[in-house]
């Protein structure tokens, strides 16, 4: 079969309240509108055409670089389907094989494999409409069938009937059509409703009314599946809806969530077995944690890889870094982009790391900063300590062997190398290279004024 899918993303979204175009509100780290691409390339169309109105550059701008989309132009908002109008000069409607499935860019959840089952249903002349049988149906275009349970036609409330309002199953909008008979029937559209608009939903009487045409429903009980944004309050339910999916699936992986409620997930996680994750964690980006990881409270880890037995305690915060097997990090440590920790070290309390390797078994207990630094195995940092890495213009790295020890609220000024087993005393000022084996004593002479007077606040 071949398909083209038309995304509908052309609305400003006025009840966001927000200058940013509606499909560009994030959900779980991602766009609305990226989560229905995402769902939209498993189906592996011949086009993905987005059809984009308000905000339509700043859309184009979003996804230009990461797929060959054809966009189409809706200026003026006149109805959904007036919006698949816009997308049909690019479709081959003269293949008869050829099939369409129309979208919506702010109904983000959609599960792909029910998109699948849409389309495999949608054979031959078949129009096939994705429904939803719900207690709510208030505001919803309502499926009329005829006494054989047949599809007769999709009504607005708006232009519904008494009787017609209390049916259940209502239209999600989501359908898969034959182009052939999809642009035939958008030429024949009329706007003689409530709203004064081309409705989409208009075809399926066309359809109806054809008598070589089959229409088909799958029917979801899913609400959230099908569920469109409309305001900040939806956007927020669906947000919540999205992790404890994502929860879900963790806890059926074999994660310990401690409270499954409270987990964000903005992007991809991978876990291995016996992860343990405690509450309010953060994961941006790509993240993998492997075996026996143990994760507390107040955690963010972003664009990271966590190796096997690895300890992240409470409040710490994990940026584009590789932490080795047998690591322990924090509480309240802060592990920026270019870090790596190999295997058995230990970043403490208010350390704050970017750009360094560390290497097995080296610790930085508390208090101190570590930025462009390369540091061999089983040194230690005491606290207090500061890499100087920056003179005003450059920055500059600092090279530290195997076996140092740098004592408490000693300054490392860069560029600056530490020989194996190295000893600085604390309160040591550095800034020439130290050799191996060798004690640094680099502090200002002591002096010791007897007495002096503290000073004293003036009256006013």
């Amino acid at each position: 079969m071949n398909l083209d899918i038309v995304i509908l993303a052309a609305g400003k979204g006025t009840r966001m309240n927000s200058e940013l175009p509606k499909v560009l509100h994030r959900l779980g780290g991602n766009s609305l509108l990226g989560h229905v691409l995402t769902a939209a390339n498993t189906l592996k169309a011949n086009k993905i055409h987005i059809v984009v109105g308000f905000g339509a550059e700043q859309i184009r701008s979003e996804f230009t670089e990461q797929q060959d989309f054809e966009w189409a132009l809706q200026e003026q908002q006149l109805g959904t389907g007036h919006a698949v109008m816009q997308a049909m000069p690019s479709i081959d409607s003269a293949d008869s094989q050829n099939k369409v499935l129309v979208l919506y860019g702010d109904v983000p959840l959609t599960n792909a494999e029910t998109l699948a089952r849409l389309v495999a249903q949608s054979e031959g002349d078949t129009l096939s409409i994705l429904t939803l049988i719900t207690e709510n149906p208030a505001g919803l275009g309502r499926i009329v069938r005829d006494e054989g349970g047949e599809i007769l036609s999709i009504v607005e409330e708006k232009d519904a009937s008494e009787e017609q309002r209390q049916i259940k199953e209502i239209n999600t909008g989501i359908m898969v059509m034959p182009a052939a008979k999809l642009s035939q029937w958008l030429q024949a559209l009329g706007n003689d409703n409530a709203q004064g608009e081309y409705y989409l939903t208009d075809v399926v009487a066309m359809a109806a009314a054809d008598g070589d045409c089959r229409i088909g429903a799958l029917v979801t009980e899913d609400e959230h599946e099908v569920q469109g944004v409309n305001d900040k309050t939806q956007l927020a339910a669906l947000e919540r809806q999205l992790q404890m999916n994502n929860a879900k699936q963790l806890l059926e992986a074999g994660v310990l969530l401690r409270d499954p409620a409270r987990i964000d997930i903005r992007g991809e996680l991978v876990t291995g077995s016996d992860v343990e994750i405690d509450i309010n964690a953060i994961f941006e980006g790509n993240v993998s944690l492997g075996n026996n990881v143990k994760i507390g409270a107040n955690v963010c880890i972003k664009d990271s890889r966590i190796a096997d037995n690895v300890v992240i305690l409470a409040g710490s915060n994990i940026d584009s870094a590789e932490i080795g097997s047998g690591a322990s990090v924090g509480p309240y440590a802060r592990i920026r982009p270019g870090t790596v920790l190999k295997e058995d070290t230990k970043i403490g309390n208010f350390v704050e790391t970017k750009n360094a390797i560390i290497g097995r078994g080296s610790k930085a207990n508390h208090l101190a900063y570590i930025g462009d630094a390369e540091l061999g195995e089983n040194v230690n940092i005491g606290a207090g300590t500061i890499f100087c890495n920056y003179d005003g213009v450059n920055k500059h790295k600092t090279v530290v062997g195997n076996n140092v020890f740098v004592g408490s609220n000693s300054v490392l000024v860069a560029p600056v190398t530490l020989a194996d087993n190295s000893f600085v005393a604390a309160g040591s000022s550095v800034n020439s290279d130290v050799p191996a084996d060798n004690l640094t004593v680099a502090r200002a002479k002591q002096r010791n004024i007897p007495g002096w007077k503290r000073p004293t606040k003036k009256q006013k």
